[in-house]
C-alpha cells in the first residue's frame, strides 16, 4: 500500500512537503493531464521530487457523457486519449464519478470541530426545495444507460493501456439529490456496475468517508469487493445521511485501523490518499477539504496505521 496526495496547488513547496512527510505518490487533476505531453511532463515533475504520478482524478469533462447529451462522443474520445497517455506513462488509475450534479455536495463549509478547526457538513434539510438546473435533472434509468455506453467505449481502451478505472460513490450517497437521480449511492450499485462490464479494469474507489456516511461497515465492504478495489480514500464523519459532519481522521465514528487492515488482508497494493481534512489555524479560504496542513496531519496518521498493522500480522 502506498500513500498518495492531491496537491492544491501543485507547487514546488507542496511537492517537497509531500515527499518530506512520507507520501510516495501524486494524484493529478485532469487540468494537469489533459494532453499526452502534459501528462508526461507532470510525471517527470513528480519524479523530480521523488514521487510517482499514479492516479488521475477530478475535473474530468464527462458531464455530457453522464447526461447523454450532444458532445458525449467527443468527451469519450478525450477520455480515451487520456487513458492511452496514462498507459504509456505508467499511470495506474483513473478515478471518476457518475454524479449528475458535477461533484460532491455540502451545505455548510465552516463548521467548528476540534480545537476550533473548520470543517464541512451536509444536512439535507438545509437544501429545502432547491432543485438543480433542469438540464442536470435525470432519471436513474438514463444514468445507467449512459454508464453502460461509456463502459462499452472505455473499458477496452483501459484494458489495452493497463489502466484501472475506479468509480467513486455518490457524495452524499442518496438516491436523489436536488431533483436528480443518483445511481452510485449504495454497495448494490457497485454490484450492478460490475455486472455491466465484467472486466477487472472496471473497479471502484473505496471512499471510506462516503460509505461511513451511508452507515456501511467499510472493512466488510472492502472484503466484499476485494478484486475490484483499485483505489482508496481515507476520511471519516460523525452522523450519517441525511446529516453528517466531516472530522479529523482520528476523530470520527469509524475504526480506521480496521479499514486499513481490510485493505492489507485483500492484498491491496495500490494507492490510498487522505481525503477531505479540516482547515487548520492560519489557512485561508473555506473548509473545502483540500487545505494542506490538515493533510500533513492525515498522512502521519495513515503512516502510523500502516506501521501498526504491519506488526500484527
Amino acid at each position: 500500500m502506498r500513500i498518495a496526495l492531491v496537491l492544491t496547488p501543485p507547487n514546488d513547496l507542496h511537492f517537497r512537503l509531500a515527499a518530506q512527510i512520507g507520501a510516495t505518490d501524486y494524484v493529478a487533476r485532469y487540468n494537469l493531464a489533459d494532453a499526452p505531453q502534459k501528462l508526461a511532463a507532470e510525471c517527470a515533475r513528480a519524479a523530480s521530487f521523488g514521487l510517482r504520478l499514479s492516479v488521475v482524478e477530478g475535473y474530468l469533462p464527462i458531464q455530457e457523457i453522464i447526461h447523454g447529451t450532444d458532445g458525449r462522443d467527443a468527451q469519450i474520445e478525450n477520455v480515451q486519449v487520456l487513458i492511452d497517455a496514462m498507459g504509456r506513462n505508467h499511470v495506474e488509475v483513473l478515478c471518476y464519478n457518475w454524479m449528475p450534479n458535477d461533484d460532491w455536495t455540502r451545505t455548510n463549509w465552516n463548521v467548528e470541530t476540534r480545537g476550533g478547526a473548520l470543517t464541512n457538513e451536509f444536512d439535507l434539510a438545509d437544501l429545502g426545495d432547491q432543485l438543480a438546473p433542469i438540464e442536470k435533472r435525470i432519471s436513474a434509468e438514463k444514468l445507467w444507460d449512459n454508464l453502460a455506453y461509456f463502459l462499452e467505449k472505455i473499458v477496452p481502451v483501459a484494458e489495452s493501456a493497463n489502466v484501472k478505472l475506479a468509480m467513486h460513490p455518490d457524495d452524499p450517497p442518496l438516491p436523489q439529490l436536488l431533483g436528480a437521480d443518483q445511481i452510485m449511492h449504495a454497495p448494490d450499485s457497485f454490484e450492478k456496475l460490475f455486472a455491466l462490464n465484467p472486466s477487472r479494469a472496471n473497479g471502484m474507489c473505496v471512499c471510506a468517508g462516503t460509505f461511513a456516511s451511508l452507515g456501511e461497515d467499510v472493512p466488510a465492504l472492502i472484503r466484499r469487493f476485494s478484486s475490484r478495489v483499485h483505489y482508496a480514500h481515507f476520511r471519516d464523519v460523525r452522523g450519517a445521511v441525511p446529516h453528517f459532519v466531516e472530522t479529523f481522521h482520528d476523530d470520527g465514528k469509524s475504526d480506521m485501523a480496521a479499514t486499513m487492515r481490510a485493505l492489507r488482508d485483500i492484498g491491496f497494493r495500490g494507492t490510498m490518499r487522505p481525503d477531505h481534512v479540516p482547515k487548520l489555524e492560519g489557512e485561508p479560504g473555506r473548509a473545502d477539504g483540500y487545505t494542506m496542513l490538515g493533510r500533513l496531519f492525515a498522512v502521519g496518521y495513515l503512516r502510523g496505521l500502516m506501521h501498526a498493522i504491519e506488526s500484527d500480522k
